[in-house]
Parts: C-alpha cells; structure tokens; sequence
C-alpha cells in the first residue's frame, strides 16, 4: 500500500483509508460485531493504516467496534474521530455542540470507546455557529498539548473558518464529501488548503454507493437507510444521474477494472495530499477499493474524464434540507 501525508501536518496514513460509518450507522442495519471486527482487521492485513469514525455513529458503538478491532494493531494505524453534536438526540435531529467543556467530554469518552491514549486526529464533526471556531480550536490546541490528541482537522468546513482555526492551532486535515459527482472543494477550498498545507480527506468518494454502478432507479434501501432522505437518491435522480455511471463503465472497461477504482484512482491522481476513505462492509469491495490505488490515469485519462463528466448536471441536492445548512461554513 502506497502512503500520503496529509498537507504539511507530518501525518503519514495509506494512501486509502477506511470510513467506518457503514458497518453501525446510516446504511441499513449495523453489521454483526464479530463481521464487522474482522472487516477492519482485513483492511489493516491489506496495508490500510488510516480508519474513520465519530461518536455520533450508532451513537457510540462505531468506535467501540474500531476501538475494539484495531487494538491489537494501535501502534500500525492512524484513528481518526469526531465531536460537535449532542449525543443522544433527545428528538433524533442533530444538535450541534462545540462547546470547549463538551469537547473535553466527548474525547474522554472517545479515548475509553477507542481503547487508546490518544486520538490521532480529531475533527469538529460540523461547525458550530454558536461557538468562536477560535474557541474550538483553542480548546484542540490544549488536548494536543497534554497529549491526549495529534492533530486537529475539520469537517465540511469553509474556507474562512478554516483560515480562521489554523490560525490559532494548525489544521491538519479537512474531511468533506468529494467525488465525480460532487466537485465543489475543488472550487470553494483547493486553494486554501494547498497555501496553508492542508491535506483533505474525502468521504463518499464513490457518491453513497452510486458510482459503483450496483444502485439504479428501481433499487429499495432499507427502512433506516439514509439514502431514502437524499434527494440524489430520488428514483428520479438516479434514474437522470445514470447517465454518469454509463460514463464510467465505458472507461473502466477500456482499462479493465471497475468503475469504484476508476473513480477512486480519479481522486488520488486530483492532489497528492487527497486520501480518500470509502466505506464498505463486504470485503470483495473492500478488495476492489483497495486495488484502486494501483490504478494509474494519465493525463489522457484525466482529460478524456473531465471532459466526459462536465457535460453531465447531476440531479439531486447531496443533503437533505435540514442537513445541508450544516455543511460549507
């Protein structure tokens, strides 16, 4: 497995990581405990070292499982997870809470769910508007300083709140959604991440399972799949936005491998500071990301593919309304 470092942060993870959010929360049913340990524990056998997760998933038992799955490998790998809501929603919506004593609590409780000393990275889940993002970041600086985390990131942040934490604590990652069909980093904080040296950590690189090709229009998520909140993932929407997926099996077929890792490999070949972390919780696709990394696009490719994807609107916004106003401040 190839390595990146995230910006200029010195924080080396492979070049893919895992997002771990699928195996408890949001896809359906959480997987099986022992399944879900033992998918972790193949990432890590086929050399990923970097592995996503948050209090909010589940709530709580995401970590307990990553915590409990990657113990015997704790000195291999990078964790990352994430504060900024109150948990457990008393109605369900996300209440957000970056308060600096809520943060205290929640990676205190992290650290025993974790099984772990210190948090490799920790992210403010959602920015708060209710609390000074110099306040958040102070508040990270002081963790980083005793010892109880590495490095601080962001999450679906904008470009002047990340100007204004790195500012007090050096950001080291923004994580936010980023793919084929959802480009708009590209616009609103390449460049901001690219001066002050930050790396980003795309989630969704393959657009919640679409660009796989394996959802069409007449797919049935489960009850509690968040997909059925979407609007991108309307029958209507998917049935307009199939279009991209033709695109990209048209182009995996020419180099004979699949559209996940041609649309993975799309990512990585974008900045060398990206490191995607596409979720799963069945191994041949944990497989087939993986083998994403070694497929290599030349500038050709990379042309004939903008080229392709820019004469396709996708249809559908990516958050439902109450989520979206949550995301890009």
């Amino acid at each position: 497995m190839q390595k990146r470092t995230l910006g200029t942060s010195n924080l080396e993870v492979s070049a893919l990581g895992l997002g771990c959010m699928g195996l408890s929360h949001a896809y359906g049913p959480a997987k099986e405990r022992q399944e879900a340990i033992a998918l972790i524990r193949a990432a890590v056998e086929r050399g990923v070292t970097f592995f996503d997760t948050a209090e909010i998933y589940g709530p709580f038992t995401n970590e307990d499982v990553v915590g409990e799955a990657l113990a015997p490998f704790r000195d291999r790998v990078v964790i990352a997870t994430k504060f900024g809501f109150d948990l457990p929603s008393p109605d369900g919506k996300q209440h957000l809470n970056s308060r600096p004593e809520h943060i205290r609590q929640v990676v205190e409780a992290s650290l025993k769910r974790l099984r772990t000393d210190v948090i490799d990275l920790l992210y403010q889940h959602r920015v708060d508007p209710n609390v000074p993002i110099e306040d958040v970041a102070g508040t990270v600086k002081q963790l980083i300083q005793e010892g109880k985390v590495k490095h601080f990131g962001l999450s679906e942040a904008g470009a002047q709140t990340i100007r204004r934490a790195h500012a007090v604590q050096p950001v080291a990652a923004l994580q936010s959604e980023y793919s084929l069909w959802w480009r708009e980093p590209e616009t609103a904080v390449f460049s901001t991440l690219e001066e002050l040296g930050i790396g980003f950590v795309p989630f969704s690189p393959l657009g919640r399972g679409f660009l796989t090709g394996a959802i069409d229009k007449d797919t049935a998520f489960d009850s509690n799949d968040f997909r059925n909140t979407v609007p991108r993932f309307s029958q209507e929407a998917r049935s307009a936005n199939q279009i991209l997926v033709d695109v990209l099996g048209e182009l995996a077929a020419s180099k004979q491998v699949t559209r996940a890792q041609i649309a993975i490999a799309w990512l990585l070949a974008q900045k060398p500071w990206i490191v995607p972390i596409p979720g799963t919780t069945k191994l041949h696709r944990l497989e087939e990301n993986v083998g994403a990394v070694d497929v290599k696009l030349s500038p050709k490719d990379l042309l004939d593919i903008n080229s392709a994807i820019s004469k396709i609107a996708v249809q559908g916004a990516r958050y439902p309304t109450e989520m979206q106003k949550n995301v890009g401040r």
